[in-house]
């Protein structure tokens, strides 16, 4: 925010409802946006221009009041800027609705990552164009830059750890301690949810993930668990985008969420590194190419981590004689997918699935080149960031 301040607007005027407490009683004596203007100009020494100065609001889920002020700024001072940041972990009681627009903002995506870490191999990567052949040199290039992103992550912490250091010591020290909050921090915005069971859900991912399946199942998390035990936790997870869900269809048709098995899901972790780290996977193990049990799980949160940043809907397909790793939703056109650590090619279902269906697209992400066989197109894994640019 205070970057983008820097270049677009004359000046900044920062406030961090965290760091400052008493800031907050400011926006509880005072609906007035001038009154509101004058004070916080006081406070930061310098006069507070429409148009000209762009105002920044940190963690404003502390000051529920500050959020709410939003709605008069809009209706009584609509020249000025406004840009507010906060947790999904503490969810507002209300909401400005129709009065602010929301961006929602995850863990840097790949392509992201490689503008951060090689702009040079990034110049190359956003020319490559549909059906395009990747010379061997810049597949070798960007699949050495997925092994790191896998490593690393996308927490811009990590990111900017790595860019400044490249010290893989200290990416896992940043981790540990990322985890550590989001955990500290589950007891602190739960609200009416019961901080307990959101941990062991949160902790349960790994096992959950390292099944031959993957479905979710209550009894991993504790013995003999019911559904209505973890719904709640559950549901706090995917709200506050800390855990993506993944939902099992009954037919693969458009629109996919009206098939949706609700009892049957997948829950993936919002960020690949973190991931990595929960799972204790040691980084010779994906430098060297080594197969090891959670490579399959690993790079499937990693694909849908790409793949929710380009389609809406997003789901899998699994019965007693077959599984689709994914099912994309594009328009009214369903893409099924298969997720491939390596350079396997087998997979029955997938096959399967396109000799009896001839579905207009079928993708298969893997560690082999670019290039389409017969209806299957093979997407480097380091290109399923762009599967929307390259249909």
């Amino acid at each position: 925010m205070k970057e983008f301040g820097r270049t677009e607007y004359k000046d900044t005027a920062y406030f961090n409802f965290d760091e400052e407490d008493d800031l907050k009683s400011i926006f509880t004596s005072n609906k007035n946006p001038q009154r509101i203007l004058e004070l916080l100009s006081l406070l930061c020494g310098k006069r507070i221009e429409p148009q000209s100065t762009l105002i920044l609001f940190d963690e404003i889920q502390e000051c529920p009041e500050a959020l709410n002020s939003l709605k008069y700024f809009k209706e009584q001072a609509p020249e000025y800027s406004i840009i507010a940041a906060g947790s999904l972990l503490a969810q507002p009681k209300s909401y400005p609705v129709g009065m602010v627009n929301v961006l929602d903002l995850g863990p840097m995506t790949f392509d992201e990552f490689l503008a951060a870490t090689d702009p040079n191999l990034f110049s190359y990567f956003t020319s490559i164009k549909p059906q395009d052949s990747i010379e061997d040199i810049f597949h070798s290039r960007l699949t050495d830059a997925y092994n790191a992103y896998l490593i690393i992550g996308g927490m811009p912490e990590c990111v900017f750890s790595w860019t400044k250091h490249k010290d893989p010591s200290r990416i896992n020290r940043i981790q540990k301690e990322l985890v550590d909050i989001y955990e500290n921090d589950f007891s602190k915005h739960n609200g009416k949810v019961n901080s307990g069971r959101i941990l062991m859900v949160f902790r349960s991912i790994v096992t959950q993930l390292a099944k031959p399946n993957e479905k979710f199942m209550y009894g991993a998390v504790r013995g003999s668990a019911r559904a209505r035990d973890f719904e709640e936790a559950i549901e706090w997870l995917v709200s506050a985008g800390i855990l993506n869900r993944l939902y099992n269809v009954s037919k693969i048709e458009h629109p996919l969420s009206a098939f949706d098995r609700l009892d049957q899901f997948k829950l993936f972790l919002f960020d690949t590194g973190l991931l990595k780290h929960m799972a204790g996977i040691d980084n010779s193990a994906i430098l060297l190419k080594a197969d090891y049990q959670f490579k399959g799980a690993l790079t499937e949160n990693y694909v849908l981590q790409q793949l929710k940043s380009q389609f809406d809907t997003l789901r899998y397909y699994s019965d007693k004689n077959s599984e689709l790793d994914f099912i994309i939703q594009n328009g009214t056109e369903i893409i099924p997918a298969e997720v491939k650590g390596g350079e396997d090619k087998s997979a029955p279902s997938f096959k399967r699935y396109i000799a009896n269906q001839h579905p207009t697209h079928a993708l298969r992400y893997s560690k082999r080149g670019y290039l389409k066989n017969g209806e299957i197109t093979n997407i480097p894994l380091y290109l399923a960031c762009r599967t929307k640019d390259l249909l």
